[in-house]
């Protein structure tokens, strides 16, 4: 764990879509990646390398930069054996570190039973964003969630209950169709509003909020500055969610993924800058996932679904560098025309929830997972 005196933080940035592996983490000294992409191939003189075989997107100069100071971890190969390219499927999978059966509850939703047994802080796990996502979700486990905290803090208490019914309806609406109706109305019965009542004490939080760091308008850029808000006011968030949608890029990628990759690389870089400028950055840590990459051949416009990807973890603590293994391009060693997993996802669930949060793991990942060493301490 951290050195510092401060509670350790996780922040997890979720990348919606299904992002794509091999133009994020560009295999430069690979011929089958061109061979591959004949389109959607990104030139080696533009790239920005990591060593003599991979290289980040042109579009991620700021993650880069954060790169070579040591700041990032990068993960390769992440994923699990039998993906299926659903995005429901894979999502819950990643919420709930079960890819075996269908599970009721989230890793982050368990591992806020840990922190907080009793619920005595309705802001232990924040979300800031539409819904609830699955990863918060816990038997006895309130999670607080805002779409906007400066909108909010500007609602009536009826328009805060409308907005909370809100979230509720759509937290129904997306895990319905995996987990069927009865669980997911089992758990708004019993939780109701109160799974998002902590967003009042939340809305203080502009109020306690400067800062110099001018985050762009863009969506990730935005949550992030809320989250950074909710963070700095120090109302004892010890978990803060968000997600950013737009990856999956069935067409248009050539424009559509740096242009992402641009929007969430400016918003990271801001969000660092503004908590070391707040004396906040020395015991949080950053996890950014998505529930998949994409296919190693392209379709002309773009790529289609995929298994093995790329995970990135961030922040003071991280031992930066390149974990795993790059998946093989050759043909036959493709899964289905994927690239394979080497690394399984709740490895780095282990390690951020044991080395980084205190927490115990097992309960929570169902198992023993090599762990990769990410953090220096």
């Amino acid at each position: 764990m951290t050195a510092t005196s401060k509670d350790p933080v996780l922040v997890v940035l979720q990348l919606s879509g299904g992002n794509d592996y091999m133009n994020t983490i560009v295999p430069f000294s690979d011929p089958h990646y061109y061979d591959n992409r004949p389109l959607l191939q990104l030139a080696e003189d533009d790239l920005l390398r990591l060593d003599d075989e991979v290289a980040f997107n042109p579009s991620m100069g700021p993650l880069h930069e954060m790169y070579t100071k040591g700041d990032v971890a990068v993960l390769h190969g992440v994923g699990w054996s039998g993906s299926n390219r659903s995005h429901f499927r894979c999502m819950d999978i990643w919420h709930t570190a079960e890819p075996d059966e269908f599970a009721s509850q989230g890793w982050l939703g368990k591992a806020t039973r840990q922190i907080d047994p009793n619920g005595e802080n309705p802001v232990t796990t924040v979300n800031v964003g539409q819904g609830l996502p699955r990863a918060l979700v816990a038997d006895g486990v309130s999670a607080a969630s805002v779409a906007n905290i400066d909108t909010y803090g500007m609602l009536t208490s009826v328009e805060r209950t409308e907005q909370r019914a809100q979230m509720l309806d759509r937290f129904a609406k997306m895990y319905a169709p995996a987990i069927g109706r009865g669980p997911v109305a089992e758990y708004i019965a019993k939780t109701g509003t109160d799974a998002l009542n902590g967003a009042d004490m939340i809305a203080v939080a502009p109020k306690k909020y400067t800062s110099e760091v001018e985050y762009a308008s863009n969506t990730v850029a935005q949550r992030l500055k809320d989250v950074a808000m909710i963070h700095t006011a120090d109302i004892g968030t010890r978990i803060l969610y968000t997600e950013f949608g737009g990856f999956d890029t069935h067409a248009a990628q050539a424009v559509n993924h740096p242009r992402l990759w641009e929007e969430v690389s400016g918003a990271v870089a801001d969000f660092w800058d503004d908590l070391n400028a707040h004396d906040a950055a020395d015991n949080v840590t950053l996890l950014v996932f998505s529930e998949f990459g994409r296919r190693v051949r392209e379709n002309g416009g773009g790529t289609d679904h995929g298994a093995g990807g790329v995970a990135f973890v961030i922040g003071p603590n991280v031992k930066g560098g390149q974990y795993g293994e790059y998946p093989s391009i050759e043909a036959d060693k493709l899964v289905e025309g994927d690239l394979a997993p080497g690394m399984d996802f709740r490895g780095p669930y282990a390690a951020i929830l044991d080395d980084w949060m205190g927490i115990d793991e097992r309960e929570i990942v169902g198992g023993e997972f090599e762990r990769p060493p990410i953090f220096k301490n």
